[in-house]
């Protein structure tokens, strides 16, 4: 008898090791897993303008690093102290998380620009974004229509706030692709592009978080929307190389949310506020990903980094013993070993200076 109902991931041809650009956009989830394969030394950008829930958010956050938006001081506002005590006297934008609000205007602009450069430039080179959606439900400031990012815990009475539809959803993700496409398209302009450089994966995945704010309903419904809103985005992206515009994206999905669902339907998967998931929830999300995107040799490869981060992380008492000096040139040694045998890795940051 089968007692484990296990979920399949669709088949995809990306294949991810070292040498691969990830970027992760949109919920904490998006965080999460990223940090997965951050720790293990692959090259990751995760949500550079920090969290990011709703399709449209994203799709706006992505269309202004594909069009290269310059902000200005029209772009942030001050949350100036109040008599009541709220207000925090920052500066922040609608479009980030407040980890790149600032105490001065110049300094929240600076922030913003900055790191709609950087994303742009990691962008070009990623073979994989993968874009997790955390909820159908978007606030609107009531004053222009404009969906927002982030509230910054602004008076409510802003703000307008509905789930999105099906049709809205959809829109929104394939203006992803499309700006995701074009900020590869403007990198095949550059001389020294390689073909590789123009292939890239988009993969989007529905969040298994629950949004229990809502209603456990709600959160279905929001989640259900999510998911419909995918499979007609996949179905109707264009995902065949085009000798006039480049190579399109290959869009797949991972289905994290029926893992959880179907594969990890217990409590004891998710953390103590029974919203978001344990770590073991997470890793094991994350390997499911491992087996479905890596090979065999990426996996020996990872297997190998793990053991050399685990002696990396060896607590030093005294920096000048003799013994701490051949260890710290055992560990030189074996991360110069494993860079030239795994094609990509970097371990520059574990390499320590020897007396």
């Amino acid at each position: 008898m089968n007692f484990f109902s296990k979920v399949d991931i669709p088949a995809s041809d990306l294949r991810i090791d070292y040498k691969s650009n990830l970027v992760f956009i949109g919920s904490c989830f998006a965080d999460n897993i990223s940090a997965q394969f951050a720790s293990r030394k692959f090259k990751v950008q995760a949500n550079p303008f920090g969290t990011v829930y709703n399709p449209l958010s994203i799709a706006q956050m992505v269309k202004n690093i594909a069009e290269g938006k310059v902000y200005g001081d029209t772009d942030v506002f001050q949350d100036v102290c109040r008599d009541n005590g709220h207000g925090d006297n920052l500066w922040h934008s609608w479009d980030a998380h407040s980890s790149l609000s600032a105490s001065t205007r110049e300094e929240c602009v600076d922030k913003l620009n900055a790191a709609t450069t950087q994303a742009r430039d990691f962008l070009r080179k990623a073979d994989a974004v993968f874009i997790t959606l955390g909820t159908a439900f978007v606030y609107y400031l009531k004053d222009s229509g404009k969906p927002v990012s982030n509230c910054h815990r602004q008076d409510p009475a802003l703000f307008e706030r509905r789930m999105i539809s099906v049709e809205e959803a959809a829109q929104a993700l394939k203006s992803i692709v499309r700006s995701l496409k074009k900020i590869k398209q403007d990198q095949i302009a550059t001389p020294t592009i390689r073909d590789d450089d123009t292939k890239f994966h988009v993969i989007f995945t529905v969040s298994p978080l629950r949004h229990l704010s809502d209603g456990a309903h709600n959160n279905t419904l929001s989640k259900a929307t999510l998911q419909l809103a995918v499979n007609s985005a996949i179905s109707n992206v264009t995902t065949v190389p085009s000798a006039s515009s480049g190579t399109f994206p290959a869009v797949d999905y991972f289905p994290s949310y029926e893992i959880v669902m179907d594969e990890l339907r217990d409590y004891r998967f998710y953390s103590d506020d029974m919203v978001h998931l344990s770590k073991t929830a997470e890793a094991y999300i994350f390997e499911r990903m491992v087996s479905a995107y890596c090979d065999e040799r990426t996996r020996e490869d990872m297997a190998k980094v793990e053991k050399f981060l685990k002696m990396a992380s060896h607590r030093i008492q005294d920096e000048s013993a003799p013994a701490t000096q051949e260890f710290l040139k055992k560990l030189n040694a074996q991360a110069t070993l494993l860079e030239s045998d795994i094609p990509g890795l970097d371990l520059s940051n574990e390499k320590r200076p020897v007396k």
